[in-house]
């Protein structure tokens, strides 16, 4: 079985692995498509991020779709040939926040394609997959690019939780990648009345426009774009940070409107805040860490037609050009969400 595999910053290669077979619950999915996240990226440039650092070869991938080929013992609801999505997350349902109902914060997660655990998890990009029968969600009448995309909205959904209600709110999104752009798009299906964007590439800024944004700033070339927003104590009710860099979370606080609700999705490192006129306008800092109950409601909200993920899926190449694909994913101003074809 063929599996894309990194070994080191900017060595990925295509490795042979042990067919898997099903045990009692699981099942054999035959992947069909694959989205390349911002995390592979990390294990593909630069070997990781912050302190997560591969220390063996690591199967990436971790937003995967296919079809059920096998059942194992007790494995129910689920039918040989059908197109499922499957959830990267695996928590252990016995910890303290298993228990608590925060299973994204399993002492003992099992995520595919992570590097945090030694060993690591070994991710979905790969001709076979063994998952639990409970991480895959049937997808019927969804394309397989489009059940591919339930893990990243699943993220968002989260995200939007940890927001509250958005109806009638003013919504500003930082960072226009596939996150922030199913926060556009979710924030515009939530109800939210205005939506302002802002990135550094036009293509991405474009695609805000097309999702739902009301307006976008292209803060490379407009360095102010954001002032006329920040007037009178602030205009948003809630800011989406999903860029992960420093100068949009702390550029963006004076845009907040006071009791505004900041949710930081992006993961850059570190970051210093402007505390004290946080502290001022009695803001709300919230972090958004992947999800759990949310990778159900995405599948159903994209079959139910209130969630159109397709423009996002930019690109789709085939499994032998990973690398390509890996560098079409890292260029900004001409893709979005690069998906892996595995089938033959």
């Amino acid at each position: 079985m063929k599996a894309i595999t990194a070994h080191a910053a900017k060595d990925l290669r295509i490795d042979e692995h042990p067919e898997p077979t099903p045990g009692p619950d699981e099942v054999l999915v035959e992947m069909d498509t694959g989205g390349i996240c911002g995390s592979d990226l990390h294990y593909y440039n630069h070997g990781g991020f912050g302190t997560v650092r591969l220390k063996e070869p690591m199967i990436l991938g971790h937003e995967v779709a296919g079809r059920v080929v096998a059942l194992g013992d007790g494995a129910s609801g689920l039918a040989v040939g059908q197109l499922v999505a499957v959830s990267p997350s695996r928590p252990c349902g016995v910890c303290r926040f298993c228990q608590e109902g925060r299973q994204n914060h399993c002492l003992d997660m099992r995520f595919y394609g992570s590097a945090m655990p030694f060993p690591h998890v070994q991710g979905a990009f790969r001709e076979r997959l063994v998952a639990m029968a409970g991480q895959c969600v049937p997808a019927d009448g969804l394309t397989a690019a489009e059940a591919a995309m339930a893990e990243p909205l699943s993220v968002v959904l989260h995200a939007a939780r940890q927001a509250g209600d958005l109806r009638g709110k003013r919504v500003l999104v930082t960072g226009c990648g596939p996150i922030g752009l199913l926060a556009v798009l979710v924030a515009r299906a939530s109800g939210a009345v205005q939506i302002v964007a802002t990135d550094i590439a036009d293509f991405t800024l474009g695609m805000a426009e097309r999702l739902g944004a009301d307006s976008v700033v292209n803060v490379a070339h407009d360095t102010d774009g954001l002032a006329p927003f920040a007037q009178d104590k602030g205009l948003f009710n809630v800011h989406f940070e999903c860029s992960g860099v420093q100068s949009a979370l702390a550029g963006a606080v004076a845009t907040v409107r006071p009791g505004g609700t900041i949710v930081q999705l992006g993961l850059g490192g570190d970051m210093t805040v402007p505390m004290q006129a946080m502290t001022a306008k009695e803001l709300s800092l919230v972090g958004s860490f992947r999800f759990h109950a949310e990778f159900p409601l995405a599948v159903e909200m994209m079959q139910k037609g209130r969630l159109d993920v397709s423009p996002l899926v930019t690109h789709t190449m085939p499994m032998d050009q990973a690398v390509e694909a890996f560098e079409q994913a890292s260029d900004r101003t001409s893709a979005v969400k690069v998906q892996i074809s595995f089938r033959a």
